[in-house]
């Protein structure tokens, strides 16, 4: 029943292009545009080697938490999610659904961003279950985060929010703009946030070769069980 209902939700979000845009084309464009074009100094080497990691972590972001959140939003405002609720199917099975669709969608993500970003020149470094082990515990803070929007707010607040917060990260939490590029203070407080982390994480690792980044690890650890357990405690299926 699970795989069922994940080739399901997976089908269905690959059919919407509202939500392939946004999960898809909007990050494969920002890493072409940005690496062809010298619009923000990314500091030393390649604008793609610093471009990718951000990317990647952003990609993560809008499947996770954007697309998740609306998407789930709207399910529970047309009454969805409680029919699916009374299925055979148990509640925690419908949500492991939904969290396999997202890690399928995130690994086709990946492979394309993989590849154009080779086709542009990157030169990754760094060892592979270091990444692996970073877009893990993204997807689950930024899951936790989408679902505790979509479970708490009504489904056009979660479009506006899930959109906005989209937007302030995709500028703040230094996917494009590096963080040493706003003040110091801010840099603390933008550091701390999930997408900062992830995007950081990946830099160290990918462009810099540096060994596994239990910092950056530690602060996603820290969103994906805070943002769980309140998804938990407070979704509302009605």
């Amino acid at each position: 029943m699970i795989a069922a209902q994940t080739a399901l939700e997976t089908r269905m979000l690959l059919r919407n292009g509202e939500q392939l845009l946004l999960t898809v084309v909007i990050p494969t464009l920002l890493l072409v545009l940005f690496s062809t074009v010298d619009a923000v100094d990314t500091g030393p080497g390649e604008a793609v080697d610093f471009l990718t990691p951000g990317v990647l972590a952003l990609a993560v972001m809008s499947t996770a938490f954007t697309g998740q959140a609306i998407a789930t939003g709207f399910e529970r405002r047309y009454g969805v999610l409680k029919r699916l609720a009374s299925s055979p199917l148990p509640r925690w099975g419908l949500m492991t659904a939904k969290t396999a669709s997202v890690l399928v969608t995130e690994v086709l993500q990946v492979i394309l961003l993989t590849v154009v970003a080779f086709a542009l020149g990157w030169s990754p470094h760094g060892d592979p279950l270091s990444v692996l082990l970073l877009l893990v515990l993204g997807t689950a803070a930024f899951s936790g985060l989408g679902l505790l929007m979509a479970g708490t707010l009504k489904a056009e607040a979660t479009l506006a929010a899930a959109n906005l917060v989209f937007l302030l990260l995709l500028v703040g939490g230094g996917v494009i703009v590096p963080l040493d590029k706003f003040p110091q203070g801010a840099q603390d407080v933008l550091g701390l946030l999930p997408i900062s982390a992830l995007s950081d994480g990946l830099r160290d690792v990918l462009q810099h070769g540096a060994g596994t980044p239990w910092g950056d690890l530690g602060i996603l650890a820290v969103w994906a069980v805070a943002g769980l357990a309140a998804a938990a405690a407070f979704f509302r299926w009605e």
